[in-house]
């Protein structure tokens, strides 16, 4: 094996997952007054987002969520790490924030293995790249985030492999995947030195039982089965503008 057989990756735009909680005992106390101040700040906020999406400098997705982990989940794609910050502090600003607490987050930019592309040429000169490296996210039904590492251990060392082993590996992941291909979209943020994890996987579906089945059939391929470690799913349904009354309604 050679010294240093480090995949060369593509980056795109950089990614933040904000995740939060809803304190509804204080919602509900506040006066409707309150209320309806930081629900058009809120809204205000959407505005911008979908502003932004339309003039192609980066995409916003936005969704309630299911389960105890979280109430509401945002996933911001942007040109620079300046920008997130931004939108991060410009939330926190809103009266609406007061009503919220996060409860998790993730930081990482739209990644693509290179693997298959051809040395000498220019990749992402390549419209379909580009696409890939720039999406606009999808407003499909349904969403899922979960983080992932590539194992560590003993016989089991991704790391310690040769580049036409995890070529090999990663080409038969990739044909179960594109057995979804319209029906899930995927979206990977690689993650190594941002954030506790090395990838953060982003899937959107409008049948909730596709995130399943194609979660599921992938433990199968060898890739995730020998070397696949998992963090927390948190799946969440699409939230649209004209939703968020009616989700805040008291």
């Amino acid at each position: 094996m050679a010294d240093n057989e480090a995949l060369l990756t593509l980056e795109g735009w950089f990614s933040y997952h904000d995740f939060r909680t809803i304190d509804w005992e204080k919602w509900k106390a506040a006066s409707a007054e309150t209320r309806q101040t930081a629900l058009d700040q809120l809204l205000a906020l959407m505005r911008e987002w979908q502003a932004n999406e339309t003039a192609q400098q980066g995409s916003t997705a936005t969704y309630a969520m299911l389960g105890h982990k979280a109430d509401l989940g945002f996933m911001f794609l942007r040109n620079t790490m300046q920008e997130l910050n931004e939108i991060k502090t410009a939330f926190n600003k809103t009266a609406f924030a007061d009503f919220t607490r996060p409860t998790y987050s993730y930081i990482s930019v739209v990644e693509l293995s290179n693997y298959v592309n051809n040395p000498g040429e220019d990749p992402k000169a390549n419209p379909q790249v580009r696409e890939r490296l720039y999406p606009t996210l999808p407003k499909w039904q349904h969403f899922c985030f979960y983080p992932m590492n590539k194992k560590r251990s003993g016989a089991d060392n991704w790391y310690m492999m040769t580049m036409d082993e995890r070529r090999e590996l990663m080409r038969a992941h990739g044909m179960t995947g594109r057995k979804y291909a319209g029906k899930v979209k995927q979206i990977i943020g690689g993650s190594v030195g941002y954030d506790d994890w090395e990838w953060g996987v982003t899937l959107f579906a409008n049948d909730p039982l596709d995130l399943k089945h194609i979660v599921y059939e992938m433990r199968f391929d060898e890739v995730s089965a020998r070397f696949g470690e998992f963090g927390p799913f948190l799946v969440g349904n699409l939230l649209t503008e004209q939703d968020v009354p009616t989700l805040l309604q008291v």
